[in-house]
């Protein structure tokens, strides 16, 4: 499979983070031949050491600033890539906010709004740009949607997180049925929950929450629940993601597939 998205090019937002699943998933374009965008919020020396690693793999890499809730800078994200790379080919809407978990009573309009503008709003703003982008090429592309288990099932505390996935699935279909004639496939993966740095502060908190005595408890009782015996792995969403951008997948649109080990099955 070496080099099967060589000359492509691969936006993925939120990925300035070591660890999360926006390297993971740049990680394994870059391991295909894939030309790298890193982005996030703010490019310090984390995002600079995410993309060092993506040219020890061989990939071309550019790192652009983006905060996907404001639309002006999802156009400049999109806009600088294709510049620097001739393309964007794949599109990956990662950025994402989970942390904010409180009792539906007590979420504050602000944290809400905040949640929703990066989760959902980004990823339409993103989404836009892009898919803009792979018009004016005449080649379309991929647009793959990170989504959730919370896309499918309530989790208690993460109200706005919860309506932000959901939302990503129907924006994931709306999209799907006005891009496909040009060519562009719109699809979401929706991963149960994997130990990144934001996955570190769920377990801390859902650990307390559920009455666990430690956080190794709780992650035990992780595996113990899901069908194949452990969370989610990084790596197990962007192999997800490799292949919905993939020519395999290229009859494959509007689908929100559960990447859970049996977690979620439906």
């Amino acid at each position: 499979m070496a080099g099967r998205f060589s000359g492509k090019t691969i936006v993925v937002t939120g990925s300035g983070k070591q660890k999360g699943l926006g390297q993971a998933i740049l990680q394994r374009f870059a391991d295909e031949g894939a030309n790298c965008v890193v982005s996030d919020l703010a490019i310090d020396a984390e995002a600079d050491a995410v993309a060092e690693d993506l040219r020890s793999r061989g990939a071309q890499v550019a790192t652009i600033a983006c905060d996907v809730s404001q639309t002006d800078q999802c156009q400049g994200l999109i806009d600088q890539a294709a510049s620097r790379f001739g393309s964007v080919d794949i599109h990956v809407n990662n950025a994402g906010i989970g942390f904010m978990m409180k009792p539906f009573l007590d979420v504050d309009p602000a944290d809400w709004a905040r949640v929703i503008g990066v989760n959902l709003s980004g990823a339409f703003y993103c989404s836009q740009a892009a898919a803009r982008a792979m018009i004016a090429g005449g080649k379309g592309g991929r647009i793959i949607n990170i989504a959730s288990q919370a896309a499918k099932s309530a989790f208690p505390d993460l109200p706005a997180y919860v309506s932000s996935k959901h939302g990503m699935v129907g924006l994931t279909r709306a999209s799907a049925l006005e891009l496909g004639k040009h060519k562009i496939t719109v699809n979401a993966v929706c991963p149960n929950h994997v130990t990144t740095g934001l996955g570190a502060q769920q377990n801390e908190y859902f650990s307390r929450l559920l009455g666990f005595a430690t956080v190794e408890d709780y992650i035990a009782d992780m595996h113990r629940k899901n069908p194949m015996g452990r969370p989610g792995l990084a790596s197990d969403t962007a192999a997800a993601c490799a292949w919905l951008a993939s020519d395999d997948a290229f009859y494959v649109t509007g689908e929100a597939l559960n990447v859970s080990g049996g977690e979620e099955m439906h």
